[in-house]
């Protein structure tokens, strides 16, 4: 249900909290992640998509509403998106959300959209590039493809004026300028400006139990246990692994003139020059 002309830009941001890129673990015999004892941040690319949404604020007085899905300890980044500047937290967590793949997160994702549709206006959908844990940029286009709207990837500047979008997508070797109807779906590559820091004064307030943070379960999207989670997953790891790199040490032999012969050759040999 798109808002109103007069009424506030309304927008979702989905977050996603992850495991510390530097300390990332991986269990040889599920294939998953190791997550327990590994400290958790704020998915570097939905922080870009966070500042894209507050700079709305600031420029449109826009209300933003950020929406996870995870573990109940994923509270702490939608505490932390609210001491940035959003209005709203809402957090998806029920165990039979655990073990999705893109395919049942984005559905989940959208259903909890849908709510959000039910309770007001909603004219646009934020979120990163893509996940630091999966690297798949599949979750942004995918919502797009379950709500049914327009989607503008690679975006690293956007303004909204009345009805339409207008973004700057980064290409390789150009910015390409979209127009595009709201309501729309976004995946962020950069911003103009850094992510702002969380105020302190916020963050008290967002950990305080009359914070606007809500936590929803299955029920409350109505999301059948088929479709969600592991259950409602069309993709399985199968095997994970380390790429193991071979070290060679080749000697070359001759004067400085024949050694630099033979070391342009090799590289170019290997397709290196």
């Amino acid at each position: 249900m798109p808002g109103q002309p007069d009424s506030p830009l309304c927008v979702a941001v989905l977050v996603k909290q992850v495991p510390d890129s530097a300390e990332i673990k991986m269990d040889p015999r599920t294939g998953t992640l190791i997550r327990e004892g590994v400290p958790a941040v704020m998915n570097p690319d939905d922080r870009l998509g966070l500042e894209t949404a507050l700079a709305l604020k600031d420029s449109l007085g826009a209300l933003v509403t950020a929406l996870s899905m995870g573990p109940i300890q994923a509270v702490d980044v939608l505490s932390e998106a609210l001491a940035m500047g959003a209005d709203r937290g809402v957090l998806l967590s029920d165990r039979n959300f655990a073990g999705a793949d893109t395919w049942a997160t984005s559905f989940t994702l959208g259903r909890a959209l849908e709510r959000l549709m039910s309770q007001g206006p909603l004219d646009l959908v934020i979120c990163g590039r893509q996940a630091s844990d999966g690297d798949t940029a599949q979750i942004g286009p995918q919502v797009a493809e379950h709500l049914g709207w327009p989607q503008v990837t690679y975006v690293e500047r956007l303004e909204v004026e009345g009805r339409e979008l207008r973004a700057w997508r980064r290409l390789p070797g150009l910015v390409q300028k979209v127009l595009c109807p709201l309501p729309a779906v976004v995946t962020v590559l950069a911003t103009p400006q850094a992510p702002r820091w969380p105020l302190v004064d916020r963050l008290l307030w967002a950990c305080r139990e009359a914070a606007p943070l809500e936590v929803w379960d299955a029920a409350d999207i109505e999301a059948p246990a088929a479709r969600t989670g592991l259950k409602g997953s069309l993709t399985r790891v199968v095997k994970t692994f380390s790429p193991k790199g071979q070290r060679v040490t080749q000697w070359l032999e001759g004067t400085a003139a024949e050694q630099s012969q033979a070391l342009l050759a090799e590289l170019r040999g290997h397709k290196l020059i």
